[in-house]
């Protein structure tokens, strides 16, 4: 079975992070967090996945050189404009020659849907398309979708008041869809998957939704991806062993942290410096990373050769970019990000 990937955003929620890297390659504890997505379908019976490119399409095609990510062929489809989400399932499967039923997933979602559950739920209600639907706390920040019993789609709710919201069910960002839905996305324009097409397939009869409640996350923001990457140190991802795991804290061993240090929570990848008395709560330090001394950090991402100066006090949720040097002494917190072009 085929999938279709979107990873051609630009990721402006993670930006500094994602000025020099899509945030698909961005690092969970230390491996790209498209691999992990590949990873999840190999073990679906997922045998070839398109990845729907447009932003910073050479970094996909240059690490992965062989074609194939865990047993799965790639292929890569590049938008030459941006197409939005319908536009690029389209560019994407018309580029390999989808004849077949197929799976789409958002690329910036990580979750233990089973895929095969969903699949045999889309042919079993002979369903067009089929949307996974997750539960959340709350669904005003999300689209609600509203199924009778069978799944049958009857209404999209676009971020309603949480007091207002009929059903906490929202749209998870994988779905399932016969070759007949290519047919209703115009080419060469923008198209919304979740605008257009589910609105005119819900409106025939012919679009379907079923619940889970498997683990999942949209990994878009500082605050999510972070999370991520401690639910990982934390044992979230069970079928992956974890290399050099001391209690919730990884460190590279090409990396160096000073005895006096203290992590907790923490993601230290390859080639970073940790200075004396350092204190790092719920952190991720990118490859190249360096921490002066006595410096305390909490909740918050240090980019790729980004340097901490000595004495310094960082976060709740600072972002640190690549390359960018945070002077000796400073104390930033709060939705501080440091970095740009």
């Amino acid at each position: 079975m085929k999938s279709i990937i979107l990873v051609g955003g630009q990721g402006t929620r993670l930006r500094p992070l994602t000025y020099e890297m899509p945030k698909q390659m961005l690092p969970l504890v230390g491996v790209p967090m498209i691999e992990c997505v590949f990873e999840s379908l190999s073990q679906h019976g997922i045998t070839e996945v398109v990845l729907s490119l447009g932003y910073l399409p050479h970094h996909f095609i240059e690490s992965y050189p062989d074609g194939s990510i865990a047993g799965v062929k790639i292929s890569y489809a590049v938008e030459p404009e941006p197409l939005d989400t319908a536009g690029a399932i389209k560019f994407a499967a018309d580029y390999v020659g989808v004849d077949d039923t197929f799976l789409v997933v958002n690329g910036d979602v990580l979750t233990d849907l089973d895929v095969t559950s969903l699949v045999a739920f889309h042919r079993s209600r002979g369903a067009q398309g089929t949307i996974a639907l997750h539960p959340v706390d709350d669904p005003s920040r999300f689209g609600v979708v509203v199924t009778n019993e069978d799944g049958l789609v009857r209404a999209f709710i676009e971020k309603p008041t949480r007091e207002d919201a009929p059903t906490n069910l929202i749209n998870a960002g994988t779905y399932v869809f016969e070759p007949s839905v290519l047919e209703r996305i115009a080419p060469g324009r923008k198209v919304s998957v979740e605008r257009e097409t589910f609105p005119t397939l819900a409106a025939d009869g012919v679009l379907y939704a079923m619940a889970d409640h498997a683990y999942w996350l949209d990994t878009g923001t500082p605050r999510t991806f972070l999370q991520a990457n401690i639910d990982v140190l934390n044992g979230r991802d069970s079928d992956r062993i974890v290399k050099d795991l001391v209690g919730t804290t990884w460190c590279h061993e090409t990396s160096r942290v000073a005895a006096s240090a203290r992590l907790d929570n923490t993601v230290v990848d390859r080639d970073c410096v940790v200075g004396e008395n350092v204190v790092l709560d719920g952190v991720i330090l990118m490859p190249g990373a360096y921490i002066g001394d006595n410096v305390r950090i909490t909740s918050s991402i240090i980019g790729p050769r980004a340097v901490v100066g000595s004495a310094s006090i960082l976060g709740p949720t600072c972002v640190v970019g690549a390359e960018v040097t945070v002077a000796d002494g400073s104390e930033l917190s709060g939705e501080v990000y440091l970095g740009g072009i």
